[in-house]
């Protein structure tokens, strides 16, 4: 990546100057910077408690909203995905589907058309290649938002929850995810993840991230939360959630509590249906209030609202994300949050069955959120809005409030001051030896131990004990790491033992003469799964088998007990590594259950040696 510093001044005192020159905002709106030691125990303000972050100056903001066209002032609330991973040469393919979604060819004119407030980074989208990759892509981006219209910088997010969702890999830091982190039951360990999470995704240009993850998971069959809950206690996901935004916000990144007001008991997934919420309004105080409270005391900079019904809140069966009474007087009015408000993607089927995708975005905004994520039609939701201000459904005061708040998010990140990543800030800081040896110590204390009856773990890796290691192979959330069965293997094997993974159609007749054959679950179902069928079948070789599930710890409860049970929470590397060090005892098994495994295991349960 070419060195940026000279003209990220230059561009910046530019932008600054042109605003400033119609009446718009200036360096003295009150902006700070992250520090620039990303390693550093001093941490960026994160906020004032009680959801009332430390404002930057809102005259000036004012004067600057003031003097924007409406057009400019709506752009500001949509946060798009582009397609290609150049602002502005992308690769034929993403150019051709740019031109299909959105009329033009490359994210930077997608920028300048609709004058966007926000870009949103997807793997999928192929906008996350390499480190040095997204940060050219993002100084791209934010040289189309400062060269025309308003010339606000840009807010440009991503999903980087770490565990089961990650849009960046290798070679940045993947951490443990946040069931992982409710096993370790370490705030402080919590913060210094996110923390790390967030310096690196500073030094890419992505300065807002969609987590941490505020659902409390309290049942089982949650298709779409699960481990990216930090378990099914309240308080101590509210503990977790409030270090996170701490950590985050610390490192100059707005972190994003969700999703508001709570997806941890449903059966539906909201990217695909529209889940209903059967909580009565004392079990939702109980239960799922208290970790979006911790948010907004934690001074969080922004809370996404969730695509689910929720009749003992609002029996109107619109969803959360376009109810009025959810989002202005509960979040706005009963928790005080005075931050940005921010839809889940908007073209999930959730919010898109009782609407149409015209009014979709404006009942959105009538509800009180500020920023539009991911229209499936984006021009079609700009122009709604635009109609609906027209047609005076909605006031351009309703949009200013949207705007400012934005605003101030941004200047209070610092991108007003500086909005290109630093140079050299990428090899300084992602997946650096400190950070990676972090991961590893904070996985350490997550691996939890469900089960050692015969006293087989640890297995003496001393005397090089042949393994075999099978089971389900997971796409890894980055496309970067994994197969799982493949990683145990290796790093058993580093440890002294002798390990061979194989495919499930090969293992059971290859068991034979092994010390033991560990098998990888991943999300056993109900009723008919081959998962089921192959532990059986391992069992009844007679060879010691220990259950290892990679995903959710529910695993043992719908299979038959094994000789050692172990609970991971993620099949990313990190997570392996810790596992094969649990299995072998060159570490001690210390992870306690953050959620209860019906039928089998409580909560907080957990072995030692």
């Amino acid at each position: 990546m070419p060195n940026h510093a000279s003209r990220r001044t230059l561009l910046t005192a530019a932008a600054i100057a042109a605003v400033t020159a119609s009446g718009a905002v200036s360096a003295a709106v009150g902006t700070h910077r992250a520090p620039d030691d990303p390693h550093s125990p001093t941490e960026a303000p994160g906020g004032a408690p009680g959801g009332a972050p430390a404002h930057p100056n809102r005259t000036q903001l004012r004067r600057h909203i003031a003097a924007m066209s409406i057009e400019e002032q709506i752009g500001q609330l949509f946060v798009s995905r582009a397609y290609g991973h150049s602002a502005t040469d992308p690769d034929p393919a993403d150019a051709e589907q740019n031109q299909r979604m959105f009329g033009v060819r490359t994210a930077a004119e997608l920028v300048s058309r609709y004058h966007l407030g926000g870009v949103i980074y997807f793997s999928s989208a192929h906008n996350t290649r390499t480190p040095h990759q997204i940060a050219a892509l993002s100084v791209g981006l934010q040289q189309a938002a400062l060269s025309t219209g308003a010339r606000i910088p840009l807010l440009l997010s991503t999903d980087q929850e770490h565990g089961a969702v990650a849009r960046i890999g290798r070679p940045a830091t993947l951490l443990p995810g946040a069931m992982a982190l409710g096993a370790g039951g370490d705030t402080a360990a919590a913060r210094r993840a996110a923390r790390i999470a967030g310096a690196e995704l500073a030094a890419m240009g992505i300065r807002q991230d969609y987590a941490p993850v505020a659902d409390v998971n309290v049942n089982p069959a949650n298709p779409v939360i699960g481990v990216r809950s930090f378990g099914s206690d309240p308080q101590a996901v509210a503990a977790m959630v409030a270090a996170q935004v701490r950590g985050y916000q610390g490192a100059g990144v707005a972190a994003t509590a969700k999703h508001f007001p709570g997806h941890g008991d449903t059966e539906t997934d909201s990217h695909v249906g529209l889940p209903v919420m059967r909580h009565t309004r004392a079990q939702w105080e109980e239960l799922d209030e208290p970790p979006f409270r911790a948010a907004v005391e934690a001074g969080v900079d922004a809370i996404m609202t969730a695509h689910i019904v929720f009749p003992a809140l609002d029996p109107s069966g619109d969803p959360a994300t376009l109810s009025r009474p959810i989002v202005t007087g509960i979040l706005r009015e009963r928790l005080g949050f005075q931050g940005v408000v921010v839809t889940d993607a908007l073209d999930m089927a959730g919010v898109r069955q009782k609407y149409g995708n015209d009014r979709v975005p404006v009942l959105a905004l009538l509800a009180g959120c500020d920023q539009l994520l991911n229209p499936p039609d984006l021009g079609l939701a700009y122009r709604s809005v635009l109609a609906a201000v027209e047609a005076g459904e909605l006031t351009r005061a309703r949009i200013e409030e949207s705007v400012l708040r934005i605003l101030e998010l941004k200047a209070r990140r610092g991108l007003f001051d500086e909005p290109y990543p630093a140079a050299g800030r990428v090899d300084d800081t992602v997946g650096i030896r400190q950070h990676l040896d972090a991961a590893d110590t904070i996985a350490a204390r997550t691996t939890t131990l469900l089960a050692n009856a015969a006293g087989l773990l640890p297995l003496d890796a001393t005397a090089g004990p042949r393994l075999l290691i099978t089971g389900a192979d997971p796409v890894s959330p980055s496309g970067t790491t994994g197969p799982p069965t493949a990683v145990l293997a290796r790093e058993l094997t580093a440890l002294g033992c002798r390990a061979t993974a194989l495919p499930p159609a090969r293992a059971v007749a290859a068991a034979a003469g092994h010390a033991a054959v560990l098998v990888c679950t991943y999300n056993v179902a109900e009723g008919d799964d081959p998962q089921r069928t192959l532990v059986t079948d391992l069992i009844a070789t007679g060879v010691p088998v220990i259950l290892v599930a990679v995903r959710n710890p529910y695993d043992p409860a719908r299979l038959p007990a094994c000789a050692a049970e172990l609970a991971t929470y993620s099949w990313t590397d990190v997570e392996m590594r810790a596992a094969a060090r649990v299995l072998t005892g060159a570490l001690r098994p210390s992870g306690r259950l953050p959620v209860p495994v019906p039928g089998r295991y409580p909560l907080g349960h957990g072995l030692t040696y």
